[in-house]
C-alpha cells in the first residue's frame, strides 16, 4: 500500500514538473521570439529583434522544442499509466531517460549562450570597443530579460524532470535479492 502511494507521488511530481516545464519554456520562447523595438537615428530606422543575436535564436528553438516535447511527455504520463511487460517498460524508460537528458543539456546550453550574449548586450565589451545596447533599446532588453528569467525556470524544471526519469529508469534495476519475480517491478510511464 505504501509503495502505491509513493508511486502516485512520483507520477504527480513528474506530471507537475513536465507541465511547469512546458509552460515556462513556451513563455520564454514567446517572449524572446516576439521581442522587437525600433529606434530612429538621424532619420534612419534600426529595428532590434531576437534574430540579431544567434544565441537568442538558439534559445527560442530550444525552449520551443522543450515545450512541445514536455507536452507530449505529459500526455504520455496521463494516458499510459504503466506497461505490464518488463522488457517494454525498460525500453521506454531508457528512451525517456535519454530524451530527458538531451533536452536538459540543450536547454542549459541555449540558456548559457543567451545569458552570455545578454551580458555583452547590457554591459558591452570595452576592451573590444563594443558598447552596450540596452541604453538605446530598453524595452527590447527588458522583454528579453523576462524571457531569460522564464528560460532559467524552464532549465531548472528540465533538470528536475531528468532526475525523475533517471530515478524511474534505475529503480527498474533495483533490489536483486528478492529474486526474478520482481523483474521490472518499478514503474515508468
Amino acid at each position: 500500500m505504501a509503495g502505491a502511494a509513493a508511486e502516485r507521488k512520483v507520477r504527480v511530481a513528474e506530471l507537475a514538473l513536465r507541465a511547469l516545464l512546458c509552460g515556462l519554456a513556451a513563455l520564454a520562447a514567446a517572449l524572446v521570439a516576439t521581442d522587437a523595438q525600433t529606434r530612429t537615428f538621424f532619420s534612419f530606422q534600426k529595428k532590434a529583434t531576437f534574430r540579431d543575436m544567434k544565441a537568442m535564436v538558439f534559445l527560442v528553438v530550444a525552449t520551443g522544442v522543450a515545450a512541445g516535447y514536455s507536452l507530449l511527455q505529459a500526455a504520455r504520463c496521463c494516458c499510459c499509466g504503466g506497461l505490464h511487460q518488463p522488457t517494454r517498460r525498460r525500453a521506454l524508460a531508457w528512451c525517456v531517460f535519454s530524451c530527458d537528458q538531451a533536452l536538459a543539456y540543450a536547454v542549459l546550453a541555449a540558456l548559457a549562450a543567451a545569458l552570455q550574449a545578454s551580458v555583452i548586450a547590457k554591459r558591452g565589451q570595452p576592451e573590444l570597443q563594443w558598447m552596450g545596447i540596452c541604453a538605446m533599446y530598453g524595452a527590447f532588453c527588458r522583454q528579453a530579460g523576462g524571457g531569460l528569467a522564464s528560460a532559467v525556470g524552464a532549465a531548472v524544471a528540465a533538470v528536475l524532470v531528468a532526475f525523475i526519469s533517471a530515478f524511474n529508469l534505475f529503480r527498474l534495476y533495483g533490489d536483486k535479492s528478492r529474486g526474478a519475480r520482481n523483474y521490472g517491478a518499478g514503474a515508468t510511464w
